[in-house]
């Protein structure tokens, strides 16, 4: 069964109906035994840093995703549940995150290319630097579906899954260990987002 992490905030039915629409076992759940005792857990995300962060500390949710992370069960984070692993965010003064991985979020800043707008809103494609459980080859892969003003900045080079070209090259995922986050929406991404779902499901 695969837990996904309702919040109060994030794309839960989109997520959940993508899941199942690949075949796998769901639930949407504030529960922390749910959560703690489910095979993956998803972490989705949509809107403010500070207002997840806050909603996961008022729900008593913050230590389940670091157990549930710790426990070694497979881990997908998306958009914001990217964003959330790292240390502090930039969004509104700085704010701390869940600390699960060393490095920041930025704000994308281009005050030199009016054409680049901020959000990085539609469709982009990925570089991937390693092989991954969630992909089927380091070919260049299909265009994925993005919406977010932020980016991730990590201390750990080594855990850059996947690159994206946005006016600089920012970091679009990570894997480390059982982790595994993306900026990218993969429930809104068609066939692609739903075979690398499909994938992850198959993980645990």
């Amino acid at each position: 069964m695969i837990a996904i992490i309702d919040y109060g905030m994030g794309n839960l039915r989109s997520v959940h109906k993508a899941l199942e629409a690949v075949g796998a076992d769901a639930v949407v759940s504030s529960r922390p035994q749910t959560i703690l005792d489910a095979d993956s857990v998803v972490l989705p995300g949509v809107g403010a840093f500070k207002n997840c962060m806050d909603n996961l500390d008022r729900l008593g949710l913050i230590d389940v995703v670091r157990k549930s992370i710790q426990s070694g069960k497979p881990f997908l984070g998306i958009c914001l549940g990217l964003q959330l692993l790292f240390e502090e965010s930039v969004e509104f003064g700085t704010v701390a995150g869940l600390g699960i991985l060393p490095g920041k979020v930025m704000r994308f800043h281009f005050p030199d290319d009016p054409a680049l707008k901020v959000p990085h809103m539609g469709w982009n494609t990925l570089t991937l630097h390693k092989p991954s459980p969630l992909f089927d080859s380091m070919e260049a892969h299909p265009y994925y579906y993005f919406v977010h003003s932020y980016y991730v900045a990590p201390e750990n080079r080594d855990i850059v899954a996947t690159t994206t070209r946005y006016g600089e090259d920012f970091v679009s995922g990570i894997e480390h260990d059982n982790i595994h986050a993306f900026q990218f929406h993969p429930e809104k991404s068609q066939k692609q987002g739903l075979a690398l779902l499909e994938k992850f499901a198959r993980l645990n």
